[in-house]
């Protein structure tokens, strides 16, 4: 009968036991299954998980799996790109990963500020500002996290501006992650870039964007961007002005030297030339190593347009003096007062002469030397005015084959590729030289150790 009690006891104990174990395990289902996405956000958010997910090689991946890029502005005084990037990344954190025994839920909406998220580094940036594109970021079930973000980028460009305004340069923008000896940040880049947003900013466009490998490391891509100016707006606005003004300064030669029409057109001429001259230099830069051609174009027109304007001074001068000094004017003042005093004693004379009839053939010898002092006087300015057209017409011809010929050599100055702006260095030398460092490394085995000489 004990042996029976003792029986009866156990099973009673057993099957407490597994009712408690039931009991527990459903408490445990429904404790799981009562876990929303909140809930599971929250207990990813109290890991303060804020340090890098580097793992034993202490570098992390991070994949940039689309970019997208847009030209906001470009300033040619000071060659200066400004540019929108937006930048998708994908990354894997084991420490934010959760199985299906915590929660069936697939992903979660973590704020941005309270996990790690890889900050990215541009190395030939003037100004840079970067933003979240999203508050959350999307973090999934086996730890992978989808971020993107924002970068307003500044950058200096060394684009061959000599042939302005028929040019196209490339612009780089150099994207990285910051590494330090073996440790940083590995970005993966997409094969492609999509432009977004109006190609067209101001006078330049942007015509492609492409990802290239920096030729001093393998590690390092920058973006590639290829742009190019519409001719038309710098053709209306300067060089077709300045052709014009040029044509009219011709063309002004067919104006009498006498008066001073000419000289007036020609004084206009030049005032108007040195307006776009002041024009040119408020909108396009004059400091880089490739100064632009259109700045020597508009300074040898405008030292045509000045020399122009003397010669046709120096020409008015000459049709009323035979002397182009200033010294020579009280000379002709002295003989101006006493040709007007030889008329007036001439007139006296042809006066005395209808009265006094006894000195009839002296009055008419004077009367013939008067008009033969008239006639040699108009046939010496009947030559000067001969030979100031020589000379008008011999000045015409020089400026047009100065003109011709300055044509000709920019034609040939424009199609020979006679100027190349230097490279400039995108990343920073020393990182370049820490990469170089670590390729070099061979490795050395020994009886259970591994050894790295540094070359």
């Amino acid at each position: 009968m004990l042996l029976l009690a003792c029986k009866g006891t156990e099973m009673v104990l057993r099957h407490r036991i597994s009712v408690s174990f039931l009991i527990l395990s459903n408490l445990i289902a429904v404790s799981a299954e009562s876990c929303d996405n909140r809930c599971l956000a929250n207990s990813v958010i109290a890991k303060k998980l804020i340090s890098s997910p580097h793992g034993d090689n202490c570098v992390v991946t991070v994949k940039i799996t689309s970019m997208q890029y847009e030209t906001m502005s470009f300033d040619t005084k000071n060659m200066q790109m400004s540019s929108r990037v937006k930048v998708n990344m994908m990354w894997n954190d084991p420490g934010l990963a959760w199985n299906t025994s915590t929660s069936n839920t697939t992903a979660i909406m973590v704020p941005v500020n309270k996990i790690w998220t890889p900050g990215l580094i541009l190395d030939n940036a003037i100004d840079i500002t970067m933003q979240p594109y999203k508050n959350d970021v999307l973090v999934s079930m086996n730890g992978t996290v989808d971020h993107a973000v924002i970068v307003f980028v500044s950058v200096s460009c060394e684009i061959n501006i000599f042939t302005y305004p028929f040019v196209i340069g490339d612009c780089s923008v150099a994207i990285s992650g910051w590494n330090q000896s073996n440790c940083g940040l590995k970005l993966a880049y997409p094969d492609s870039v999509t432009m977004s947003g109006s190609n067209q900013s101001g006078e330049w466009l942007t015509q492609s964007v492409k990802i290239k490998q920096d030729a001093s490391s393998q590690d390092h891509k920058f973006l590639s961007v290829t742009l190019s100016i519409n001719p038309f707006s710098a053709v209306v606005t300067l060089i077709l002005p300045s052709a014009l003004i040029m044509l009219a300064d011709l063309v002004s030669f067919a104006l009498p030297v006498q008066g001073g029409e000419r000289n007036n057109l020609k004084v206009t001429l030049v005032l108007s030339f040195t307006m776009f001259l002041i024009i040119l230099n408020d909108h396009l830069s004059s400091g880089t190593s490739c100064s632009p051609l259109l700045h020597y174009h508009f300074c040898f027109c405008l030292v045509s347009l000045v020399l122009s304007m003397v010669t046709s001074m120096v020409l008015t001068r000459l049709t009323s003096d035979d002397s182009i000094l200033p010294c020579k004017c009280s000379k002709i003042i002295k003989t101006q007062n006493a040709n007007l005093g030889q008329r007036k004693a001439d007139a006296d004379v042809i006066a005395t002469t209808t009265t006094d009839l006894a000195s009839e053939a002296a009055s008419l010898q004077k009367i013939a030397q008067y008009f033969e002092h008239m006639d040699q006087k108009e046939q010496a300015v009947n030559n000067n005015e001969a030979f100031v057209d020589r000379l008008d017409k011999i000045c015409f011809w020089f400026f047009l084959f100065i003109d011709i010929i300055y044509i000709i050599i920019v034609v040939s100055v424009t199609r020979a590729d006679i100027c190349k702006p230097q490279a400039i260095v995108i990343f920073d030398k020393e990182i370049l030289t820490r990469d170089n460092k670590r390729k070099a490394v061979k490795p050395v085995q020994t009886v259970g150790l591994r050894v790295d000489l540094w070359i």
